[in-house]
């Protein structure tokens, strides 16, 4: 799934270590999500969505 997190988090100034404290999940799980390696529960897409202060849909972009 195709989605915004590195651009929002750059955005924030904020490095992979602070996002990944922020919401709960590791400094790896952040860079696998960055680099659409990696899909996120549900529970962390909604906590990146309010921490950003986004929706759903404008963070993750699905794509077949």
């Amino acid at each position: 799934m195709r989605n915004k997190v590195k651009e929002l988090r750059k955005s924030q100034n904020l490095t992979q270590e602070q996002l990944a404290d922020l919401i709960g999940i590791s400094r790896q799980a952040i860079n696998a999500i960055e680099k659409e390696k990696f899909d996120p529960s549900l529970p962390t897409v909604f906590k990146m969505a309010r921490l950003f202060k986004i929706t759903i849909e404008e963070l993750f972009i699905y794509s077949k």
